[in-house]
């Protein structure tokens, strides 16, 4: 599925502040080789719908086996391993008693990274073989059961077998450190990191797993039509701690959804929850909804967090009317796309506003391969645009109670006419401190 840059900021799916990416809220690795397979991962979510079911089918087979996952493996042995490699160690010698005290007294710092090192490699193997025992089922999926034969025949070594089964903790002796520690210097190079490079996809889908069981997400189900469609039961956003969730339904016949209600009743957090929800659907990744059916999409695309352009001395409203313009490139190709719209064209006057908004809708609803949810303030325009069937109205209802806002956060059918915003001016005290003055 196809996503701009602007569109993963709009969604937050990577921030630098860890509470408000939806990739850390995600991210349960445990080493870093996994934690870059996971960001591959999101950088590249899927526009085929085999390998997406073939990625919900691996994440349902490591959740079977989650609770007995290894800890062999850590980020400190993968690190000890690779920096092994990087290190001027001199050339180790042939393992016999003669050369193994020479090296220990004339090379004792190589000697003991060495020692040091190969203990880790022990951990390794042990923790990839009981992964493979935990996950090659003949049931398994086959992409994570290649990875995973494919792991075993680069241990299938004697050596490694050896090195492998040796109890943990006992002190290699000076021969051994010797014999183990040339092979996996002068040998095992290659196979190693073909090895760490298999554990940190399973790695990261291991991630994945433990996020959905954590957090208690569901797989969605793909419906293989050529309309697009949106089905969702209870969709709340992933980063709120205490979400409010929502009824989510657009198809075909009912592709736009017109979206209105007072500052801060929920209308970004939820095209932000839609949004988002889609994105981690086509990652192979439960959602964040007690159910969800939807057909697999080309693309996403926002305009929600617009800004200008000093540098370039474009305005706020020049950049939105270009993103919109950059929209109606994208998506009038016939492919399925959702689009996602907050609050259209806040940088110019309320007239020009109401007149530019309802003639972009106008023309985006004539697209019907794509689904369409636009919130707005302008609730003015919503009366001529109930000619049009396949607009759905909704809005955020807002209550006031002894000049106190209550926000219900629920959806409600219709056009919300609420104009709270000198009320909320007075109710931060701003108006008496302008009184004042």
């Amino acid at each position: 599925m196809e996503l701009d840059n602007t569109t993963y900021n709009d969604l937050s799916v990577f921030q630098h502040e860890e509470e408000f990416s939806i990739f850390h809220r995600l991210c349960f690795t445990r080493t870093s080789q996994g934690r870059d397979w996971l960001l591959k991962y999101f950088s590249n979510p899927f526009s085929d719908l085999r390998p997406i079911l073939e990625t919900q089918q691996i994440l349902r087979s490591i959740l079977v086996s989650i609770d007995q996952w290894p800890n062999e493996i850590s980020n400190g042995t993968l690190m000890v391993i690779e920096k092994f490699y990087d290190s001027n160690v001199d050339a180790i010698p042939n393992a016999n008693l003669l050369h193994a005290f020479t090296y220990k007294v004339f090379n004792g710092a190589d000697f003991s990274l060495v020692r040091y090192s190969i203990s880790h490699f022990s951990d390794f193997l042990k923790g990839m073989h009981q992964l493979i025992q935990l996950l090659d089922k003949d049931e398994a999926p086959l992409l994570i059961r290649t990875f995973l034969r494919r792991a075993a025949d680069l241990m299938n070594k004697p050596v490694l077998i050896e090195l492998r089964e040796r109890e943990r903790g006992k002190v290699f002796s000076w021969t051994e450190t010797l014999h183990y520690g040339s092979y996996v210097r002068d040998q095992f190079r290659v196979p190693v990191l073909e090895l760490i490079g298999i554990y940190g996809r399973i790695d990261a889908w291991y991630s994945m797993a433990v996020a959905i069981k954590k957090l208690g997400l569901a797989f969605p189900e793909f419906i293989d039509q050529p309309q697009p469609f949106i089905d969702a039961k209870q969709l709340y956003h992933i980063l709120l701690s205490t979400p409010t969730p929502y009824d989510v339904r657009l198809s075909h016949d009912n592709n736009f959804l017109f979206l209105t209600g007072a500052n801060m009743a929920g209308k970004s957090t939820f095209i932000k929850a839609v949004g988002s929800t889609v994105f981690l659907a086509h990652l192979g990744m439960g959602v964040p909804a007690q159910a969800m059916r939807l057909t697999l999409f080309d693309g996403l695309l926002s305009n929600i967090n617009v800004v200008d352009n000093i540098v370039k001395g474009e305005s706020y409203f020049f950049n939105e009317v270009q993103r919109i313009k950059k929209t109606i490139t994208k998506i009038n190709d016939g492919r399925k796309w959702l689009v996602l719209i907050d609050e259209l064209f806040k940088g110019t006057n309320v007239q020009d506003a109401m007149k530019c908004s309802s003639a972009v809708i106008k023309g985006l609803i004539k697209i019907k391969s794509s689904l369409f949810i636009l919130s707005t303030h302008l609730y003015e325009i919503g009366e001529e645009l109930k000619q049009y069937p396949n607009i759905t109205f909704r809005y955020f209802e807002t209550t006031v109670q002894e000049d106190q806002l209550q926000f219900s956060y629920q959806l409600r059918e219709g056009v919300s006419n609420d104009r709270l915003g000198y009320l909320i001016l007075k109710r931060e005290k701003v108006v008496d401190m302008l009184e004042k003055l």
